[in-house]
């Protein structure tokens, strides 16, 4: 990609880009079409995704499949529950010198030193690991023995958690979950897709995949994404739906009955961007007010909690996402 290439022609190679990317994963991820949309968009914005889905579903598999066409450096976490932070991050060991024999402490990196990481059941370890693993997504960067060390760009933290065996978790605080761009819902292949997967992993293929997309030309592509036009009535519809979802502010959906707490300005933040960056993937130059609609689930799933009384009632937060939606 030449430096000088105008932003109208990045569009154009974005988008040719992105549909190679997903021809190239489909050679081994059958169906998914939406979760692998959605973490492309991510993944365009800078932001993360908690995905969450019983066993099997090719959760580790999708994001492999991802960093190898994107030509990433890839990581995979087993959280465990005594895991400790040094475990991810890098610890510091005593260092003698052969011929001196001075001593002296050298920083080993931890898994968390690489492009695209895996947390595999993040929920399964306790706070203060978690709390380590936060820190990489929100500041990019990792602090050790006193010594901040800057991650290299991009840095995609994608995190899985079993919706089915909560005994002995640690669930992530709200203020935690709120770090994650997206909350992904994996569900069951369907009767064709099921068949389709056990004729491709029970025999002898083995897709040779392509490198799609190099590292610079990502981050290109990233900031691009940043400079994407949106009009103020597009802006104005997606702070105007994440604002019904404070029971404080409105009456609408009676609130105030169904949700206990709403959606913060991050919520905002994250539906434009994911808009800019769906209209571009689309070859379109501006967002609308249609792409804002699409994004409603993943970002306002894990940021909305429903009431006792929406509880009791069987209404979760999706239920109410749909109701906002219907009101709009």
């Amino acid at each position: 990609m030449k430096e000088n290439t105008s932003d109208v022609q990045l569009v154009t190679e974005l988008s040719d880009s992105i549909q190679k990317l997903k021809k190239e994963i489909a050679k081994v991820i059958v169906g998914q079409n939406k979760i692998i949309d959605d973490l492309i968009v991510s993944l365009l914005c800078k932001g993360h995704c908690l995905l969450v889905g019983v066993p099997g579903l090719a959760k580790t598999l999708l994001i492999k499949t991802l960093a190898e066409v994107l030509d990433l450096n890839f990581s995979r976490i087993q959280f465990t529950p005594d895991l400790m932070p040094g475990d991810i991050t890098g610890t510091e060991i005593i260092d003698e010198d052969i011929v001196t024999k001075k001593r002296s402490f050298r920083f080993i990196k931890g898994p968390l030193f690489s492009n695209l990481i895996l947390a595999d059941e993040i929920n399964r370890t306790p706070p203060k690991t978690q709390a380590a693993l936060l820190e990489s997504m929100q500041e990019y960067r990792i602090t050790a023995a006193g010594t901040s060390y800057i991650l290299e760009q991009p840095f995609f933290v994608l995190a899985t958690q079993n919706p089915i065996e909560q005994e002995g978790t640690y669930p992530l605080p709200e203020a935690q979950l709120d770090r994650f761009m997206f909350s992904l819902w994996l569900d069951y292949p369907s009767f064709t897709e099921e068949v389709e997967i056990i004729k491709s992993t029970t025999g002898d293929y083995l897709p040779n995949l392509e490198k799609v997309v190099s590292k610079l030309d990502l981050i290109k592509f990233q900031e691009l994404i940043k400079r994407v036009p949106v009009s103020d009535n597009v802006i104005e519809h997606a702070v105007k739906l994440v604002s019904k979802t404070r029971p404080d502010l409105t009456n609408t959906l009676d609130s105030n009955n169904l949700i206990s707490w709403g959606a913060g300005p991050r919520a905002s933040q994250f539906l434009i961007l994911a808009s800019k960056a769906k209209a571009v993937i689309e070859g379109r130059f501006t967002p609308s007010i249609e792409d804002v609609n699409s994004f409603l689930v993943p970002v306002l799933r894990h940021r909305i909690i429903p009431s006792f009384n929406a509880q009791a009632d069987g209404i979760d937060s999706v239920s109410i996402i749909n109701k906002l939606t219907n009101t709009n």
